[in-house]
């Protein structure tokens, strides 16, 4: 039996990685390191409370000595937790420069004296900063990060680079697009989205929405975080996209579409500072040496996701607390 750490397993991200390899691998067990700050819900992995191979600790990795003891009898480090939102980290980068960059470097300690076989730094292709009309972000691409947020991953994305070269510790990156699935917190753009059309809220696009992403469903980035993991090469930093670019404009017309809303529920607002313009994602490298790619076509994805968020209106009531209610007026309260 492998025992996985994964720390923030309580997230989005982090909770769809769980169930996966659960439900794919009888041969691991996982503990679950998470602060439960308030990206990290317990509903997320409810029903796996009782499973023979799953344990939670609740515990910060700033925190050295909830760390390392939760870094007991682990082989190795699969490292989702972090504050992640852009918005929240212009509103105040103080948690994302702990957690993000402070916090990495706790685990990095930690894994050094425990001698695990692999750690996984789970990053964002935002550490590349912004695109122009063409061209992908490569594994080559310089770092140029553009918010708090991006350049406190590019932070702990170096520090975990330099573990490897410095003291040998079998360190691997991965970079990926923007996600969609089951169990997102709702301030991330489709989940936002979803949620507030339910409900005949309008939505809020910053600035024209002319902005480009590419996306990736979660199970997606899961099974590429996993490749990484097997058969990922220490020092080495693999990107994972969905080859799927869109506008934020032209997903919100989508969306619409889809759950059959008028457009008269679109709202302009006031664009985020320093917004970056263009991401796109190139995962040959990842193709080409993990075996891995995008299995999830975006019109299917998006369908499933939306009927999640359809039938979990009690995991949805549960996020929506007079803090995030809060946070909303303040980051979408001025019209462009």
């Amino acid at each position: 039996m492998t025992t996985l750490l994964v720390t923030g397993g309580c997230g989005f991200i982090g909770s769809n990685f769980v169930r996966h390899l659960l439900a794919t691998d009888p041969a691991v067990s996982v503990v679950n390191l998470d602060a439960l700050t308030y990206a990290g819900n317990l509903a997320n992995l409810a029903d796996l409370a009782g499973h023979p191979r799953y344990r939670f600790v609740k515990g910060d990795i700033t925190d050295r000595g909830a760390v390392r003891a939760a870094m007991r009898g682990v082989a190795d480090v699969i490292h989702f937790a972090a504050e992640s939102h852009v918005d929240r980290s212009i509103q105040d980068s103080g948690p994302f420069v702990r957690t993000n960059v402070i916090g990495t470097q706790i685990l990095l300690d930690a894994a050094r004296e425990a001698g695990v076989r692999k750690f996984v730094q789970v990053s964002t292709d935002e550490v590349y900063g912004s695109l122009g009309p063409d061209g992908y972000f490569t594994e080559e691409t310089p770092l140029h990060p553009n918010s708090p947020y991006s350049a406190s991953k590019a932070g702990a994305d170096l520090l975990a680079l330099a573990y490897h070269h410095t003291f040998g510790l079998p360190v691997v990156v991965t970079r990926c697009s923007n996600n969609y699935g089951p169990y997102q917190f709702p301030e991330k753009l489709i989940p936002l989205f979803v949620t507030n059309l339910l409900n005949d809220e309008p939505v809020p696009v910053y600035g024209d929405g002319l902005q480009v992403r590419d996306w990736i469903h979660v199970l997606d980035h899961c099974t590429g975080v996993e490749a990484a993991w097997r058969r990922g090469r220490p020092g080495e930093v693999y990107n994972f996209g969905g080859r799927c670019e869109k506008t934020n404009l032209e997903l919100t017309h989508t969306l619409l579409e889809l759950l059959g809303k008028p457009k008269s529920l679109i709202r302009y607002v006031k664009d985020r500072p320093g917004h970056d313009r263009r991401y796109a994602i190139d995962c040959s490298k990842a193709e080409r040496e993990l075996g891995w790619s995008p299995k999830a076509t975006f019109d299917r994805g998006l369908t499933e996701t939306i009927a999640w968020y359809k039938g979990s209106a009690g995991w949805v009531a549960g996020i929506m607390t007079k803090d995030y209610l809060r946070y909303y007026e303040k980051q979408y309260g001025q019209l462009a």
